[in-house]
């Protein structure tokens, strides 16, 4: 059960607080960011809100001033003597705004996934249609497990993450229907040479490694998925994905109030 430290919403219109709505299943969109240290730092902050208002505008919520409407909102709630290691989620319907902070559970290297066939609405888009991700990920422990979201036979993407499957120092990632997250953007630019490919079910015993990139999870290395027999032959991608995120983590700028 997720324990959360802050649960707020506010009316889009006038930015008045009212009772707390979390939006799942609703027309929206939202974005979860991992905000940590003291004074707080949020890991691609500016990518965040910019892809926030570019889905918020494909779904036709529109508003004067919205980003300037969440920065004040994001600023009203957050403290800079706190010291953070938290999942910050802002969401967005066309009526409310809600906000929520929640820990940041760090991933485990004894990592589960599980297959689940099924698939996102308009995937392209981190949009509010979660509520039956969100029934499993509720009865799971999400600091070493997730679900793999299967549709015609072909893995996407997880509940929380973007997939990185690598084979003879290969690395792959789903062709479509997924959402491309900010840390999974952040890594192309890192590694080059990323190829685009289905990954069938039926292929997942020849990859070494499966890695699961995203803001919750950061850098999460796949162990086992115990419904196929498949396991982790390698750690040695993950480790060179985990010094270029820890990099990024040092070099990023302080949140400004």
């Amino acid at each position: 059960m997720v324990t959360y430290s802050l649960k707020k919403s506010y009316q889009l219109k006038n930015l008045q607080e009212i009772d707390f709505k979390d939006l799942w299943g609703d027309h929206g969109i939202f974005t979860t960011m991992w905000i940590f240290g003291k004074p707080p730092k949020i890991l691609f902050f500016d990518n965040h809100i910019k892809n926030l208002i570019q889905s918020l505008n494909k779904f036709g919520i529109n508003k004067i001033y919205l980003k300037k409407d969440i920065l004040n909102i994001i600023n009203k709630n957050l403290s800079k003597t706190n010291n953070y290691n938290h999942l910050l989620r802002i969401a967005l319907n066309k009526k409310i705004i809600s906000i929520s902070l929640r820990k940041r559970i760090p991933p485990k290297l004894d990592f589960d996934l599980r297959l689940v066939n099924l698939k996102r609405e308009k995937p392209q888009y981190k949009n509010l249609k979660y509520k039956k991700i969100l029934s499993y990920l509720s009865k799971m422990d999400n600091s070493k497990s997730d679900i793999a979201l299967i549709k015609n036979k072909k893995v996407l993407e997880t509940g929380t993450s973007n997939l990185l499957f690598i084979k003879d120092k290969k690395i792959f990632t789903p062709k479509r229907d997924y959402y491309e997250g900010n840390t999974y953007k952040f890594f192309k630019k890192k590694i080059k040479k990323i190829f685009k490919k289905d990954i069938l079910t039926k292929d997942l015993n020849n990859f070494d490694e499966i890695l699961l990139i995203g803001s919750g999870k950061g850098v999460a290395s796949v162990k086992t998925i115990k419904q196929i027999k498949w396991k982790r032959k390698s750690l040695k991608q993950y480790k060179l994905f985990s010094k270029y995120y820890m990099s990024e983590i040092k070099t990023c700028s302080q949140y400004k109030f």
